[in-house]
């Protein structure tokens, strides 16, 4: 049976997330498109499906069970995507977070199909070594042993796979995170919100508990009772069935302490961080490079994060933020102060600081590159009839 989509080149993205792909992916995407590649995204159905389908990507919505942190209780997962590679017949295909890893990985090996894991991050396996990290660890070795490389967003992941002998070194790649659009987060966005003359502390986030909300909730409880006049932004999502979801009880009980005041999602982050005048982010989770992190340094602000792996691949202390301690509200609010407390032309120049650093570490045509560079090794031979270019897009 041929492929639903002929005479081009396919490329699938396999996410748990719709939002994911188009929000961290859309830039290699539209190149992919423009470079005559065609692109289909595999994961659940949500309001950015349609999103991606007005790209120009074919769409197969799959469904992830995240009601349960037993991944043996997957495998049926492996066999849904088996089904969709033979009836897609792609001729790469890129997975992201760890089902996909785990069991796209095995599927596209079973059928020969060329693949890249991409680890965004070690996430809540590993953050407790439990008896879940050492079945993750195995399914990890097993399920990658096919794939063409493993791409990881900082050093301390790839250490983490290389050292427990998850990968062989040679394997493994360390990409500039996954890039940001430095023409899209860009200082000069003009915002619709109002400024109301108080200094603006902004977190955005999954609301996660390892990501450090309620360190935040906390530092702004320490700052009121210093009697420091500013206002403590939130803007972010929950996901229900994640094990280390925080509850909109918990939120609402902090709004209605008068600690935080929470914003709900926002699909155009852009307006907070123009209106804000502090980034903060203390995160203990394990991070890949936090994407909130390179789009509040593109737009200028100056940052207050947890030295945390990821987090500090952005940040560098004193230059373009703050760096506190990990799980420490206390030295959390005294990093925020000491920042809000600065000449305002000291604030600017740490926030040009940021994004001079962005633009420069984390542009997105960097990853881009990347794409371009495995394609062309792996299809290019197969494919001279189509070219395959790097450059910008």
């Amino acid at each position: 049976m041929s492929s639903p989509i002929p005479n081009k080149r396919l490329i699938a993205f396999v996410s748990n997330s719709a939002w994911s792909v188009f929000n961290f992916r859309i830039d290699v995407i539209r190149h992919l498109l423009n470079e005559d590649f065609a692109v289909l995204v595999i994961a659940p159905d949500d309001e950015n499906s349609e999103l991606l389908r007005k790209e120009g990507c074919a769409y197969e919505s799959i469904d992830f069970n995240n009601r349960h942190e037993n991944p043996l209780q997957d495998f049926a997962l492996y066999f849904k995507l088996k089904a969709v590679y033979r009836k897609y017949k792609p001729d790469f295909i890129f997975h992201y977070v760890i089902k996909p890893n785990i069991y796209g990985s095995f599927a596209a090996g079973s059928l020969g199909i060329p693949s890249v894991s991409v680890i965004t991050g070690l996430g809540y396996p590993f953050a407790k070594k439990n008896w879940l990290y050492h079945v993750v660890k195995r399914l990890y070795k097993s399920a990658l042993r096919k794939v063409t490389e493993v791409w990881f967003l900082n050093n301390e992941d790839a250490r983490a796979f290389t050292s427990h002998h998850i990968i062989p070194i040679k394997k493994a790649k360390v990409l500039p995170g996954e890039g940001v659009n430095v023409n899209h987060f860009a200082p000069g966005f003009q915002t619709p919100l109002q400024k109301n003359g108080r200094f603006v502390f902004l977190m955005s986030s999954r609301l996660l508990k390892s990501k450090g909300v309620s360190i935040y909730a906390d530092a702004a409880r320490i700052l009121k009772k210093k009697n420091i006049d500013a206002r403590f932004e939130l803007v972010g999502f929950f996901e229900k069935h994640h094990p280390d979801s925080l509850t909109i009880e918990e939120i609402n009980r902090w709004e209605r302490e008068g600690l935080l005041h929470f914003n709900g999602f926002a699909s155009d982050v852009r307006p907070f961080l123009k209106n804000a005048d502090c980034f903060v982010f203390p995160s203990f989770y394990n991070e890949g490079v936090p994407r909130g992190l390179m789009e509040a340094a593109c737009m200028e602000l100056p940052i207050v994060t947890a030295l945390n792996r990821g987090c500090k691949e952005v940040v560098l202390n004193n230059s373009n933020g703050f760096l506190c301690n990990p799980n420490d509200p206390f030295d959390l609010a005294d990093k925020m102060e000491k920042l809000m407390l600065l000449p305002e032309e000291e604030r600017k120049r740490m926030g040009k600081n940021g994004r001079n650093l962005v633009a420069k570490k984390f542009n997105v045509d960097r990853v881009i590159q990347q794409y371009d560079s495995i394609l062309r090794a792996v299809l290019g031979d197969r494919t001279s009839n189509h070219k395959l270019q790097t450059g910008s897009h």
